[in-house]
């Protein structure tokens, strides 16, 4: 179950005393409160709170550059127009807090985005669930041979079964252990914030998340990219479908530009030119070391 008893009474508390707002409120945001996405095999995402929509980033936009804006005939327009020149200002004006639970070394992966307000379950004052990721035997893949932090082939048939049995013996032996030293019958038992340290990576943690609309965007780009690591990008995944229904026009923005748009460099910029000229160009007369010649063809291949 993703959310706890507990968390379940909250929430019915909450919605049981509803409270009216002169705020702006988006109806499709206001569907996804309290409700918790499930990702992976124990995890979930679910909204707490938000504040702004399209026309709060239009509205602070407008004040900002005045009469400069003019030319732009309607908020989807100009939503665009502040995404293509990366005018970021007016996109911090939208705000979301979300309540995430997830494996301790994504956590350890998302947190290097330290551009939100983060309040992380304490296993110092609380003991920790028995919940521990264990990927689907699809999820279990090889170490790549061509990129360090990359995977390779999917592991197949005994080699699968193998690594599966390992992963979930060692999570509940280490588990077994914490819960004997915090729980040592007659004597007080050691301290959590000491027994905590041997826990393994892939148990469960859980924290509220706050961050603005254009720092959110830029953890989607490199977060909910194909090359992103599986078990992050499921919950960027999850959050992309929660932000199309609160910021439509500037989530399209955002998909248009940032996620299916390219950047080029200069060099690649005038190779294109020289390429659209007729002329052959080739890595060894771009300019460009190999990697950026690769990247750069399968841009405009």
């Amino acid at each position: 179950m993703p959310l706890s008893p507990e968390q379940l009474a909250e929430i019915d508390a909450l919605r049981a005393h509803p409270q009216p707002t002169l705020r702006a409120t988006v109806p499709g945001m206001e569907a996804h409160l309290y409700k918790a996405q499930p990702v992976l095999d124990h995890g979930f995402v679910r909204v707490i709170d938000y504040m702004g929509d399209d026309s709060a980033i239009c509205q602070a936009a407008r004040v900002s550059y005045g009469k400069g804006t003019k030319s732009v005939q309607n908020d989807e327009g100009l939503i665009r127009y502040l995404m293509r020149h990366w005018h970021s200002t007016p996109f911090e004006m939208c705000e979301i807090k979300l309540h995430v639970k997830l494996p301790v070394f994504v956590a350890r992966q998302w947190i290097r985005h330290r551009t939100a307000n983060v309040n992380e379950y304490s296993a110092r004052y609380s003991i920790l669930d028995r919940e521990f990721y264990i990927p689907e035997p699809d999820a279990l893949a090889a170490q790549s041979v061509i990129n360090n932090q990359g995977r390779g082939e999917t592991l197949q048939g005994a080699e699968a079964a193998r690594v599966l049995e390992i992963l979930k013996s060692d999570s509940n032996r280490a588990y077994d252990h914490y819960e004997a030293m915090i729980l040592d019958e007659g004597q007080l038992g050691l301290a959590r914030e000491l027994a905590r340290m041997n826990l393994p990576a892939n148990i469960y943690t859980q924290w509220y998340w706050k961050v603005d609309l254009h720092n959110l965007f830029h953890f989607l780009r490199l977060r909910a990219d194909a090359h992103a690591q599986y078990e992050i990008r499921v919950y960027a995944d999850a959050i992309c479908e929660m932000i199309k229904d609160w910021v439509p026009a500037a989530y399209a923005a955002f998909e248009d530009y940032r996620m299916t748009g390219a950047q080029l460099s200069g060099k690649g910029v005038e190779c294109l030119r020289r390429m659209l000229k007729g002329e052959k160009v080739t890595q060894e007369t771009s300019g460009m070391s190999k990697g950026e010649w690769r990247e750069f063809m399968s841009v405009i291949d």
